[in-house]
């Protein structure tokens, strides 16, 4: 049934209203669930349930960040919501201690996730977001949404009113240009690899199957499939844009940019410096774990033993310049090498697109704040220190973001181990109060200088006395 106006319309107004329910704004549930004096914090997701990259929960493939990047642990240890918590309530904590595992696996965080999704209170799986607005009469934000069933279709409407919005949308899948035509053709074996594990039968019986990405995702998928492939007969290329198969930064020195002292200075750098920058860093979030390059190493090696080498081709440096359906429903690639400027063909059964994610648009949901939103020179939307959009001062609401400040927050911005500081500064900010206290210095680096130390320099350099004539 379909309700022809918008059911409680005239609810009261809630201190929070969340839109989506990943990993990030599960975290602002969990911490939202804890302010002293309580808040007022409900949750809207389209998806009937918890999800969380199930394409990618590969057997035996880990999270890239220690377990302690949970929900909650970062800012609040003795949350019931910790990771430590769920192992406690399902009796798995000796057993976790005497597995003494830091980094865990990807299966075992998505069931943690899904554990504090079915508990936490304000959650609403199975309701879409359609559109949030301002209304200045009431000085409120309204958020229509759409309540479906099972099937996915709308069954009722409703409407609901928040002093504060939070949007956590996540990303979507990203598909290059050249290979949009056949991922969208219905029986074409082109899929991105978030659909990996639903094709995964599929794809160890194809002859052949090209990998496209040279990150985490392309080479945990590459390893699955060589492991399932017959010595000899692997029939499988692993293809990239990049100029190598490079392994992820993961010197502690460099994992500083992940803390939010390097949060802060990024976000205090000029717009063209942050634009020029992001680009310029991204084996310290696009590399791939070492020990997963170590582990397709040796299973490539172990092929070699009784001689020969394995049919796996691995070449960094090529793009996709077209591609075509050809007969008996192979895929044809046309590959450049943009060094060589080489160019060449690849038939191939099925490709797997590691390609990455893009932050997921949210403008439609937003018409209704266009004329408010205040945006930067690129037309991204300006965003504060503390993950509000920048409105117009008329609003005295506020919406902020999770997952959508890149351009101003830096390479942290999808980081897990940045969920719980983030949320918690979300929920300091819309207390007015510290229900967590978060720490003044997180990094040994300093990442620019003190003003209040830096050198002054001089209006006029003075002349230079030379230390040595020669």
């Amino acid at each position: 049934m379909t309700a022809s106006t918008p059911r409680n319309a005239h609810e009261h107004p809630h201190d929070l209203v969340g839109v989506g329910i990943g990993p990030f704004n599960l975290s602002l549930a969990a911490l939202a669930d804890g302010v002293p004096g309580g808040l007022d914090a409900v949750f809207f997701e389209q998806r009937p349930d918890f999800q969380w990259h199930p394409g990618l929960l590969i057997d035996g493939a880990t999270l890239q960040v220690p377990f302690l990047a949970d929900l909650v642990t970062l800012v609040d240890p003795a949350s019931p919501w910790s990771f430590l918590s769920y192992l406690r309530a399902l009796d798995r904590l000796f057993p976790f201690y005497f597995a003494e595992t830091f980094h865990i696996q990807r299966a075992e965080y998505d069931a943690y996730c899904r554990w504090a999704a079915t508990r936490l209170p304000g959650l609403h799986f199975g309701h879409q977001v359609d559109a949030v607005r301002w209304n200045p009469e009431r000085a409120l934000f309204e958020i229509d949404h759409t309540q479906l069933d099972a099937s996915g279709e709308a069954e009722a409407l409703g409407r609901a009113y928040a002093r504060n919005v939070v949007l956590g949308v996540g990303t979507e899948p990203y598909v290059p240009e050249p290979l949009r035509p056949l991922a969208d053709a219905p029986g074409v074996p082109v899929l991105h690899s978030a659909e990996y594990l639903d094709h995964r039968e599929l794809l160890t019986r194809a002859e052949h199957v090209t990998v496209i990405g040279s990150g985490q995702s392309g080479a945990e998928i590459f390893l699955d499939l060589l492991r399932a492939r017959p010595t000899g007969a692997e029939k499988l290329h692993w293809l990239t844009r990049t100029e190598a198969f490079a392994p992820m930064e993961y010197s502690k020195l460099g994992l500083e940019h992940f803390t939010p002292d390097y949060t802060r200075y990024f976000h205090a750098l000029p717009e063209p410096v942050r634009n020029d920058l992001v680009p310029r860093q991204w084996q310290l979030h696009k590399g791939i774990d070492t020990d997963t390059l170590a582990a397709v190493h040796e299973e490539l090696y172990r092929r070699t033993l009784h001689g020969g080498w394995p049919d796996a081709v691995i070449t960094p440096g090529v793009r996709v310049r077209t591609a075509g359906r050809v007969a008996a429903g192979k895929v044809e690639l046309h590959l450049e090498h943009l060094q060589q400027g080489r160019r060449s063909r690849l038939t191939t059964d099925a490709v797997v697109l590691a390609t990455g994610y893009r932050e997921r648009s949210v403008a439609r949901m937003l018409t209704g704040l266009a004329p408010y939103l205040r945006h930067d020179s690129a037309g991204r939307p300006r965003i504060d220190r503390e993950y509000r959009l920048v409105l117009d001062e008329s609003v005295t609401g506020s919406v902020y973001v999770q997952n959508a400040e890149k351009h101003t927050h830096g390479v942290g911005a999808p980081d897990l181990g940045l969920a719980a500081w983030r949320s918690a500064t979300i929920l300091n900010a819309i207390t007015g109060k510290e229900p967590y206290p978060l720490p003044r210095r997180t990094a040994f680096t300093r990442f620019g200088l003190d003003e209040r130390e830096a050198p002054r320099i001089p209006a006029r350099s003075p002349e230079l006395t030379p230390l040595a004539q020669d």
